[in-house]
């Protein structure tokens, strides 16, 4: 019978041995010019569109790439001099996924606001608009490779995005290893570090080595990596030994100045202010099960509202489910926006477990509704919360802190509601977060 570690070993060399294999064909074609033709289902405003003829890649099933570009001559009469931004490394904008893809929408459009020519690299889908307000869109197709689709996605996009921008800005690092091919053509690129991927559960033992293979190669790849929190950037300085130029720049959220409509919450069976929330992935790192059990321990009669995917069969939310307490609601995912936003807004309060990520999107949108915030005691919810949250290591903190929210008089509600959203305009409006990136950009581009 063989050793555990080296059936591990094993599978980490047949992945790597699949990304070879599926790269073989592709890295000869790569630098082929692409026949243009009309394109119908594209609109703009701003020129004509034009997609790029598909070409198979030898070697690679079902691997083509179609690119979205404006009219030569529009396009460059309306960038000229500027400077210019690929983004990569997400499914796309407009946002229908996550944080990746909101930053990522955020971040294109305030920088087109103050006169950056930004591109984002996006997968195909049923429909490929050619822009996105000012933010060009280009398109390539996910490859299907099982778990080596995102890295060969990803690696296509940097090899595309070589030639025509000053900065390139890869969004997670589980393509590191192919983040220097920018550089060789004189770019810049930047690599987001997001979080401790490496650490979810989620991940396969070959995907966790590959990914911590990733992290310490995404050490010399890049000119500079972006963190999120500076508690990411410390966990690097811990481990590594060397690291590229490193700027701490998190994501921003939006300040609800007035409440939603909450008719969303009757056809739920709730009513304001007089039920619990948590919204994440159910997986173990987000500490769903010591929030169910903690809350399950309280003497609370308000019902737990969880919204993520419970019908997903993994054993964790198997063991989520079997908590079986009819105030416990599992409501499944959410997408509609504003139904997820009069949720936040009017819980009595926001349970947030992420543990292994940096400055999280879902909690600064919670601080953005005033929410009162019950948060996982680590570096990086302290770090965004500070003082404005309540902290819990176990489940057998909830109780005491549930109760300090069924305590909670209005006065010292609306206090803690005012000094979150008052953490987010002093720190996290998305205003300041472009300004931050454009202040980086104009200086990586002044030096070049």
């Amino acid at each position: 019978m063989s050793h555990p570690r080296f059936s591990i070993f094993l599978s980490g060399v047949n992945m790597v041995r699949s990304l070879v294999d599926g790269l073989r064909g592709s890295l000869a074609t790569l630098a082929n010019d692409y026949k243009t033709i009309p394109v119908t289902n594209a609109s703009t405003d701003e020129g004509v569109a034009i997609l790029r003829q598909p070409t198979a890649f030898e070697g690679v099933p079902n691997l083509q790439l179609f690119t979205l570009t404006q009219d030569e001559d529009v396009d460059t009469a309306a960038r000229s001099g500027a400077g210019k931004l690929a983004i990569l490394g997400t499914k796309g904008i407009p946002a229908r996924y996550g944080g990746f893809e909101t930053f990522a929408e955020k971040l294109s459009l305030g920088l087109v606001e103050r006169g950056f020519d930004v591109t984002v690299y996006c997968e195909t889908t049923d429909e490929m608009p050619a822009r996105l307000g000012g933010v060009k869109l280009e398109y390539v197709p996910l490859p299907k490779l099982g778990p080596l689709s995102t890295v060969v996605f990803d690696l296509r996009c940097l090899w595309h995005a070589r030639r025509d921008h000053e900065v390139v800005y890869m969004l997670g690092y589980g393509a590191a290893m192919f983040c220097f091919i920018p550089r060789l053509w004189g770019k810049q690129v930047w690599l987001n570090m997001d979080g401790l991927e490496w650490k979810r559960s989620k991940w396969s033992k070959p995907a966790k080595i590959w990914l911590k293979m990733m992290e310490a190669i995404a050490m010399w790849t890049p000119n500079r990596i972006i963190a999120d929190a500076a508690g990411i950037k410390d966990s690097l300085q811990s481990r590594h030994a060397r690291l590229p130029p490193v700027s701490v720049i998190p994501y921003g959220a939006p300040v609800i100045e007035s409440g939603p409509d909450h008719g969303v919450l009757a056809e739920m069976n709730l009513a304001p202010f007089e039920y619990y929330l948590v919204v994440c992935r159910l997986e173990p790192e987000n500490h769903v099960l010591e929030i169910l059990r903690g809350y399950a321990l309280s003497d609370t009669t308000r019902p737990l509202i969880v919204v993520g995917n419970h019908l997903s069969g993994t054993p964790y939310v198997a063991k989520l489910r079997d908590i079986n307490i009819p105030s416990i609601r599992f409501v499944g995912a959410i997408y509609d926006q504003k139904k997820l936003l009069a949720l936040r807004y009017y819980c009595a309060a926001y349970f947030h477990g992420h543990s292994v990520g940096g400055t999280n999107p879902s909690l600064l949108e919670a601080m953005g509704c005033g929410n009162l915030v019950i948060a996982h005691d680590n570096m990086f919810n302290r770090e965004v919360l500070g003082e404005m949250g309540m902290y819990f290591r176990s489940e057998m903190d909830i109780p005491a802190l549930s109760n300090a929210v069924e305590n909670c008089d209005i006065s010292t509600r609306n206090m803690v509601s005012s000094d979150s959203v008052a953490r987010i305009r002093a720190f996290y409006t998305w205003d300041m977060i472009v300004e931050k990136y454009t202040k980086l950009l104009t200086e990586t581009i002044q030096k070049k």
